[in-house]
């Protein structure tokens, strides 16, 4: 893209964290797990050198995307953390840096990472937005776009000078290879509207969450089969439900329909579960 550059600075698959920098002004896309903090921030100082980061820009609330945030301001106190107005409520809740962290450590382990320095209740938001809103960052200018679905909280943030959309997992997760896993949360209709409304706008590339950079006929084909997906995947669990089967049995379908190659090296299995199981309940009792 003209003008910028995107690295890829996760430390591990499940992590989300990209960098964008204008030459000028260094804008971090989500931040990553607590136990990758230190790692994702040696990779940002390689990248700018003695430059400063700028920004933090955070899409939602869950633990990996936001808590490496925490590790980042270690190192550049002065970057504005931009996230919504609602996952600044939340990471406000000691209850819910609770659940972060506990989630944070159970994947450590299974990484055999054991200790770590905790800097979760150092998360913060300097700049709490709502749909609408604008942030420039150096030569670079984002409107926030509230994308709720698979949070209340998350938004993704468009640069029109670039057609750059900086996805959420709203839209879904791309498996690398052509297919999107939905993970709509907290709401099916929700979703579709979130989708919906990126209409509007015109993209030529995304940022995807996890994944890295699309552009051309690859971000569109994201966008519809993400769409598609969405919907075949809610009237295929709902069929289900109505025919009897059980939540294990759904499960079980979800996994061998989605969870292969490079979903499994960015969605630890246990969180994958919980995130099935959500979704079967939210699909089923809107059925109901």
């Amino acid at each position: 893209m003209n003008g910028i550059t995107i690295t890829d600075v996760r430390a591990n698959p499940g992590d989300s964290a990209f960098l964008i920098d204008d030459g000028n002004t260094a804008v971090l896309y989500d931040s990553g797990f607590a136990f990758t903090g230190y790692e994702v921030v040696r990779s940002i100082k390689q990248k700018l050198g003695s430059r400063p980061l700028d920004y933090i820009f955070l899409t939602h609330s869950h633990y990996d995307h936001a808590l490496g945030s925490a590790y980042a301001l270690e190192y550049w106190p002065d970057a504005k953390v931009v996230a919504s107005e609602y996952a600044a409520r939340i990471f406000a809740k000691p209850t819910a840096r609770a659940v972060m962290r506990e989630l944070d450590r159970k994947f450590a382990a299974c990484c055999g990472v054991g200790d770590y320095e905790d800097l979760i209740d150092n998360l913060r938001v300097d700049i709490a937005v709502n749909h609408g809103d604008v942030i420039k960052a150096g030569s670079m200018e984002f409107e926030v776009i509230s994308l709720p679905g698979h949070t209340r909280c998350s938004v993704g943030y468009y640069c029109a000078a670039q057609k750059l959309l900086l996805g959420s997992e709203t839209i879904g997760v791309y498996n690398g290879a052509g297919d999107v896993v939905p993970s709509y949360l907290v709401g099916y209709e929700m979703t579709l509207q979130s989708m919906d409304s990126l209409a509007k706008y015109d993209i030529e590339h995304i940022l995807v969450p996890h994944f890295g950079l699309l552009s051309g006929l690859d971000a569109r084909a994201y966008l519809a089969k993400a769409r598609q997906r969405a919907v075949t995947t809610f009237e295929t669990i709902a069929a289900m439900h109505a025919r009897g089967a059980t939540k294990a049995q759904i499960t079980e379908w979800f996994k061998n329909e989605f969870y292969n190659e490079y979903i499994k090296e960015i969605y630890p299995v246990d969180a994958m579960e919980l995130n099935t199981g959500i979704m079967i309940n939210l699909i089923t009792g809107e059925q109901l």
